[in-house]
C-alpha cells in the first residue's frame, strides 16, 4: 500500500456508498447541480455548447434565479380603430370554443374524436432559470438533457447530453469533419465532470456507461463527445480522450487541438 493510500476504514466507507442518478426534471433537481472544479465556470449557467456564437461557460449568478415574465404586448383588436370588425368563429374543438388558436397550445382541450391521440409533455419556458430551461428543451420528445451522479446523496458528479440538434457548437465543430458518418446522426456527450473532491473514484466513467446506456434506450446507435485539448483540463467540459478510450470510444478524428471521440451503441 503507497504512502498516499487511504487507510482501510476509508476504503470500506468508499465501497460502500449507495450510488444513483437523478435526471434534472425540475427546478429541485437543478438546485442539486454540483459545483465545478473551477469556481470561475458554472454548469448551472453554462450555454458554451447551446450558444455557438456567444456561449460562455462562466459562472454567472444573475442566471441562478427565474427571469421576470415579459408583460404581454399583444394588443387587443379592440384598441385598433383601423382593425376590421371582430368575427363570431367557434371552433367546437377548443376548449374555450372562442376559435383562437394563439393561446395555450398545451393547455387542456375539449376531445376532437377524429385527431390523432398524442400526449405532449409542455416544456419549462418560464418562471425557472434559462439554463433549466435549455435542459428542459426536450420534454415530450427526447427527455432530460441533463444527469446527476450521487453516492450517498451527495451530488459528486454531472453529465449533460441530447440529440446533436440540441447543441449549435457540437454541430458546427463536427461538420469541421466530413469524415464523420453522416448517418445516422449521434447522439453528444457534451459535459462530463466530477467534483474536485471526488475525483478519482470512478464517478464519472459510471454516469458516463449510465447515459450511453440510456440513449441505446432512446434509440440512438452512436454517441459523441469533443474534447477540447487547447485549454487546461478543468476549463474544458468534455474531458481528455483517453478518458473516453477507456469506455468504449475510439477516436474518430485525431486532431491536435479538437479532437472526436465515438462509441457505437448497442
Amino acid at each position: 500500500m503507497g504512502p498516499n493510500a487511504p487507510p482501510p476504514a476509508t476504503r470500506r466507507l468508499r465501497a460502500m456508498a449507495t450510488w444513483r442518478v437523478l435526471d434534472v426534471t425540475d427546478e429541485g433537481a437543478f438546485r442539486l447541480v454540483p459545483p465545478c472544479a473551477d469556481p470561475g465556470f458554472d454548469h448551472r449557467t453554462c450555454d458554451y455548447w447551446e450558444d455557438a456564437e456567444r456561449g460562455s461557460k462562466a459562472a454567472r449568478v444573475a442566471w441562478l434565479e427565474a427571469p421576470l415574465a415579459p408583460p404581454p404586448v399583444r394588443p387587443a383588436l379592440a384598441d385598433n380603430p383601423f382593425a376590421p370588425p371582430a368575427r363570431d368563429t367557434v371552433n367546437p374543438f377548443l376548449a374555450d370554443g372562442t376559435g383562437d388558436d394563439d393561446g395555450d397550445r398545451f393547455a387542456a382541450q375539449v376531445e376532437n374524436p377524429f385527431a390523432p391521440r398524442s400526449s405532449v409533455e409542455r416544456p419549462m419556458r418560464t418562471g425557472v432559470p434559462r439554463k433549466l430551461a435549455l435542459l428542459d428543451r426536450g420534454r415530450g420528445i427526447f427527455g432530460s438533457y441533463a444527469t446527476i451522479g450521487l453516492a450517498d446523496d451527495e451530488p459528486v458528479a454531472y453529465a449533460q447530453f441530447g440529440p446533436l440538434s440540441a447543441y449549435p457548437r457540437a454541430q458546427r465543430l463536427r461538420d469541421l469533419y466530413p469524415q464523420l458518418p453522416a448517418m445516422p446522426l449521434p447522439a453528444v456527450i457534451t459535459c462530463i465532470a466530477t467534483t474536485a473532491e471526488a475525483r478519482r473514484q470512478g464517478h464519472a466513467r459510471r454516469l458516463v456507461e449510465h447515459v450511453c446506456s440510456d440513449l441505446a434506450g432512446r434509440g440512438f446507435a452512436a454517441v459523441e463527445a469533443y474534447p477540447d485539448l487547447t485549454r487546461p483540463e478543468d476549463e474544458t467540459s468534455a474531458a481528455r480522450p483517453e478518458f473516453w478510450h477507456g469506455l468504449g470510444f475510439v477516436t474518430a478524428v485525431d486532431d491536435e487541438r479538437f479532437p472526436v471521440v465515438r462509441r457505437e451503441l448497442d
